[in-house]
């Protein structure tokens, strides 16, 4: 059977997630009569609740008895470790765009280490039913982007679709609306390459793991070369360049939304390992007489850390149940296990440890997923990870990009470069204007908060990492005092009532406090 291995790719919103669950529609993985949800691969609560794709998944479908393997990615920079390890199992992109916003920060972001390692694109200017929208302008867009991020020839003469996931179409032009979105998958038959066959012995690179309660980890990977058979002999080529013999137990190839187990794989599918214990992210599967390992997958560096320690509050053991030092160490080695952008170091001082990640987004998922797992723990203040750099102390920059109504631009400006902020850019698209800032990461840090407000809740703002620049400088913090609470005990609404009109309150009554000396606890929902 021919074999298509594709990725999509997007900013964050653009409807990754929603053209995935129409293509396995079209691929006719459900019965008539089977309930249809919407954001299928979305399966986890906190993908559901914020609306983001987290974990990037694998499902296949069947088109022209050619079948498809679809990876669908998150969209957000934060996490950027997912998106660049399952890249390598692709050998084509499907690039979707807003047809209003168009090319936004995280879509240059995946489209960079999307044509980095070679990918032929196929672009998808999503949206278009939207009022106000722009799809040739959008196209045009994509066009100079991809000139920019310095891609090939071939890479420049992508096939353009226009269409609207949700309303289930896909069309060569925009003004002629289809009903259906064979188009796409036609496409992706036509245009995007099969995988290679390669001369050689036996190549897996592991990209992803899975868990079961029944059988432990499971490898998953693209078999780069050779045939992978049930039962055999190989040997499992370590990052330090270590090697073991290992035995393959079971294979598994996606099919749908499921696993399918299969006696052999051969070179271009997408396959899941089960019986291989000691194996970690970017390790190979090579042959037992004559490994050849391939690299490992490079990942960017962390650019933000948060303190992570035990809680010993007066809160201690009130909600959570894995609340000692142990239980959290172990919980951190196993999100390093598959978080490949997180990085955790042990402090000096018994309990607490450096968390470092990619974002705020990337550190708060991992507190609130911990949070729900029944761990509890206190955290400390978001930090920009500094470097020396030519004897400089340089900090992480990012590309902040706000859209807004044209009345709110100069509040939007004033908010940006008090904390440190240079605009780059600012154009006009329709009643609305783009504003790009050059901005340090420790400036994004509670900036959300005060845009929305400042914009009455219109601001559209997305950032993604640029580079690491020289010390800015001291930001201002605020300016005035906070109200803390002097004893351990309950808000009760008269207390409150005085007070209200001398600041903001995060707390309601009937909520439990406690002394400002204490660090606050994820035990009480709230983290800072």
């Amino acid at each position: 059977m021919n074999i298509r291995n594709i990725a999509i790719i997007a900013h964050v919103d653009h409807g990754k997630t929603t053209l995935v669950d129409k293509m396995m529609l079209a691929g006719h993985l459900f019965r008539d009569n089977q309930a249809k949800g919407e954001l299928m691969l979305d399966n986890n609560d906190l993908e559901r609740e914020r609306g983001i794709t987290i974990l990037s998944k694998n499902v296949s479908i069947v088109y022209k008895d050619t079948k498809i393997n679809i990876i669908d990615t998150p969209g957000h920079s934060d996490f950027g470790g997912e998106v660049e390890r399952v890249l390598n199992m692709a050998d084509g992109c499907i690039l979707l765009v807003d047809a209003f916003e168009g090319p936004m920060p995280q879509t240059r972001f995946v489209l960079q280490k999307a044509l980095q390692i070679g990918l032929k694109p196929i672009v998808v200017v999503n949206k278009v039913d939207k009022p106000n929208c722009r799809p040739e302008e959008v196209y045009e867009m994509v066009f100079d982007l991809m000139f920019a991020l310095d891609a090939t020839e071939e890479q420049l003469d992508f096939p353009v679709l226009y269409g609207s996931a949700k309303q289930n179409w896909m069309s060569t032009d925009w003004r002629q609306p289809t009903d259906n979105i064979l188009p796409l998958l036609d496409a992706i038959v036509k245009y995007i390459p099969a995988p290679k066959q390669e001369e050689g012995t036996l190549q897996m690179l592991i990209t992803s793991l899975d868990y079961s309660s029944y059988t432990g980890r499971i490898a998953v990977g693209r078999v780069n070369r050779g045939v992978l058979n049930e039962g055999m002999t190989c040997t499992l080529a370590h990052r330090d360049g270590s090697k073991e013999k290992v035995k393959i137990k079971e294979l598994h190839t996606f099919e749908g939304m499921g696993r399918k187990r299969v006696p052999s794989v051969e070179a271009g599918d997408i396959c899941a390992i089960v019986g291989l214990d000691k194996f970690e992210i970017g390790d190979t599967i090579c042959d037992a007489e004559n490994p050849d390992p391939l690299p490992p997958i490079a990942i960017d560096e962390p650019t933000m850390s948060m303190l992570f320690s035990i809680n010993d509050s007066p809160f201690f053991g009130k909600e959570g149940k894995y609340v000692t030092s142990r239980h959290i160490q172990d919980r951190l080695s196993l999100e390093l296990d598959k978080n490949l952008a997180l990085r955790v170091k042990r402090t000096e001082e018994d309990g607490k440890w450096i968390v470092s990640g990619r974002g705020v987004l990337h550190l708060s998922i991992l507190i609130e997923t911990m949070r729900r797992e029944g761990y509890e723990l206190q955290v400390g203040q978001p930090q920009v990870i500094m470097k020396e750099i030519d004897g400089r102390t340089c900090e992480p920059i990012e590309e902040l990009t706000i859209s807004v109504p044209e009345e709110f631009a100069s509040k939007m400006i004033d908010l940006a470069t008090k904390r440190k902020g240079e605009m780059t850019s600012m154009d006009t698209q329709g009643d609305r204007v783009v504003i790009v800032f050059d901005i340090p990461s420790r400036g994004i840090i509670g900036l959300r908060t005060n845009v929305l407000t400042a914009s009455q809740g219109e601001a559209v703002m997305a950032h993604r990492f640029k580079e690491y620049q020289p010390y800015k400088g001291d930001i201002e913090r605020r300016t005035n005092g906070s109200m803390v609470a002097m004893e351990t005990g309950t808000v009760f609404a008269y207390a409150l009532d005085k007070l209200q009109d001398r600041g903001k309150f995060f707390v309601n009554p009937q909520d439990q406090v406690m002394p400002v000396r204490w660090w606050v606890s994820t035990s009480t929902r709230r983290t800072w």
